[in-house]
C-alpha cells in the first residue's frame, strides 16, 4: 500500500522505479497496491533525452530492503523494468 513519507523514517528507503509518465506511475501503484507491499512515491527530478539532455520530473518509487527482491519480481511480471543495486566499482 502507498505510505508517506512518515513510514520510512530512521529506515532506509530503495529506489525500485522511476516512471516517466503519469500513466506508468498509476498503473504501477496499482500492480504494488493489488499485492499488498508497502511503497513510498515522491516526484523528483531526473536526466533524459541523448542528443538534447534535460531535466525532467518522474515519479520515483521506493520500498523497504525487506521487500526489494519481491517488488522488482513483481514489477518484472508486468513489464517494468525495475531499478538494479548500483555495482560497486
Amino acid at each position: 500500500m502507498k505510505q508517506d513519507a512518515s513510514f520510512f523514517d530512521g529506515r532506509e528507503a530503495v529506489l525500485v522505479y522511476i516512471a516517466k509518465k503519469l500513466k506508468d506511475a498509476l498503473h504501477l501503484e496499482s500492480v504494488l497496491t493489488a499485492a499488498g507491499l508497502d511503497y513510498g512515491v515522491e516526484a523528483d527530478e531526473y536526466r533524459g533525452g541523448v542528443l538534447f539532455p534535460k531535466v525532467r520530473v518522474g515519479a520515483f518509487f521506493y520500498v523497504l530492503p525487506e521487500t526489494v527482491g519481491a517488488a522488482r519480481d513483481l514489477m518484472r511480471r508486468h513489464g517494468y523494468k525495475p531499478v538494479e543495486e548500483a555495482q560497486p566499482g
